[in-house]
């Protein structure tokens, strides 16, 4: 029972340190969990889909380094944030805010999914437009179907 809840345990505490090493981590408490907040609004340019908090790559290592470095020497923290970004632009933030230069970022993808609603709704409306015609009957077939009609209904007597 003992050993179960000993291997949960070693799991969770190791999610907990994500890429961070030991050797990054700073002496300072407080500092070093200013660091952590920062780092996991920050993209890894490598991974894209990670913060550098959680990336293993080697520029993620680089920035959570210089992250730390610019806390130390007693930035704020949008200082720090402000630094990275000098260097990187936008693009490296996870949550990038709604500005000219990031305006195909937030709403490129709403303007996708319009584009394709678009061309959905042509392709089904056109679809349905192009419906088999009835065909037009001579005036032989017209006369041949109304006979035909009218024999059915006077021999089954119905009015």
């Amino acid at each position: 029972m003992k050993s179960p809840m000993l291997a949960v345990l070693l799991f969770a505490s190791a999610s907990l340190a994500w890429a961070v090493e030991p050797s990054e981590m700073l002496e300072d408490p407080v500092l070093e969990q200013r660091a952590r907040q920062i780092s996991k609004g920050l993209r890894c340019l490598v991974c894209q889909n990670q913060s550098i908090d959680e990336s293993d790559a080697e520029l993620a290592k680089d920035l959570r380094i210089l992250v730390r470095e610019r806390l130390v020497d007693g930035d704020s923290d949008e200082q720090a944030i402000d630094f990275v970004v000098s260097r990187y632009g936008d693009f490296v933030l996870l949550d990038p805010p709604f500005k000219m230069s990031t305006f195909a970022l937030w709403l490129g993808p709403l303007g996708i999914a319009g584009i394709a609603g678009l061309f959905y709704f042509n392709f089904y409306r056109r679809r349905s437009d192009e419906t088999v015609p009835t065909p037009v009957l001579s005036e032989d077939e017209r006369k041949r179907l109304e006979n035909i009609l009218a024999e059915a209904k006077a021999g089954k007597g119905l009015s």
